[in-house]
């Protein structure tokens, strides 16, 4: 593969408006295991391998279960690993990240709504959305996993 541009070098102001903004998200006061969960969740459906590696081992480094990261992909499967309310901020995640199947439908947004209310609603999207930026950032400039 031919060596690829580096958003950061060319243009350093936008991608520090970026890391602003996934700054904010770490002080939203979303539990910071429910943070990595969106981040590797998203990850994986974008297919940032540099994401995932990186949030993989902050969750660990958090205290996460590597089992739970071993079947996170396929978490509706191993449902008693995950708490109703990571159920709903994974189902919230890949709704998101795959926006243009069919949207963040209604049952999903009416359950974090109830579950978090609608100021933690708010900050759990944006979670989203800023981990969707940086995987989209991560996977057109075709970095790798380091470490």
């Amino acid at each position: 593969m031919s060596k690829r541009l580096n958003i950061k070098e060319l243009i350093p102001d936008t991608y520090q408006i970026i890391m602003q903004l996934s700054e904010f998200v770490s002080k939203t006061g979303i539990d910071k295991l429910q943070q990595e969960l969106i981040k590797i969740r998203a990850s994986q459906i974008n297919g940032c391998a540099f994401c995932m590696s990186i949030h993989s081992r902050e969750a660990l480094k958090h205290g996460e279960d590597p089992k739970r990261l071993y079947v996170l992909s396929a978490w509706r499967e191993a449902k008693n690993w995950f708490s109703p309310e990571d159920q709903v901020i994974l189902k919230l995640t890949e709704e998101i990240t795959l926006i243009a199947d069919n949207g963040l439908c209604d049952e999903t947004y009416q359950e974090a709504v109830s579950l978090f209310g609608e100021d933690m609603t708010a900050k759990l999207i944006m979670a989203v959305i800023t981990i969707n930026a940086l995987n989209r950032m991560g996977v057109s400039q075709s970095l790798h996993p380091i470490g």
